[in-house]
């Protein structure tokens, strides 16, 4: 188990050739990653800042990835998620599960990122194209597909 806060970029190949090696036991590696889009609700935008708690943060990702090896039976898993400005096209987050067999990987992926998009502690402020910000609230759709895991 894996997680790092962080504003650097990440190389995905990279991160799952260090979370696999050279482990035969392995029959399923689900990766997500996912990226700044280029609009908020049809508006055009220049950024996307997240801020966070340093340490708070960090236990609270620890905490959920480890509900998920829990749930499922997983051999690793990677939560990387980046702070800071980001602009249209780059990566925020990166999701790896890795278990015997595809249908725990996918689900476990499944139950991590529908924790980070709506109960991880971290704060969202658009830049748009005309020079106003906006805070991001929670979707309706996302706290949906979240209630699943309960």
């Amino acid at each position: 188990m894996a997680v790092r806060v962080q504003t650097a970029p990440f190389d995905i190949s990279g991160e799952v050739a260090a979370l696999t090696g050279a482990r035969t036991d392995i029959g399923a590696v689900v990766t997500f990653t996912g990226t700044v889009r280029a609009d908020e609700g049809g508006r055009p935008l220049t950024s996307l800042t997240l801020e966070h708690y340093p340490g708070m943060t960090e236990s609270e990702l620890a905490r959920v990835e480890a509900e998920a090896h829990g749930r499922w039976p997983l051999l690793a898993s990677l939560i990387i998620h980046r702070v800071g400005e980001l602009k249209p096209g780059e990566p925020i987050v990166l999701v790896v599960t890795v278990s015997a067999h595809r249908r725990a990987a996918f689900e476990a992926a499944d139950f991590l990122m529908d924790y980070l998009k709506t109960r991880a502690p971290f704060w969202k402020q658009v830049s748009f194209a005309d020079g106003t910000t906006s805070w991001v609230d929670a979707k309706a759709l996302d706290d949906e597909a979240s209630a699943r895991w309960n």
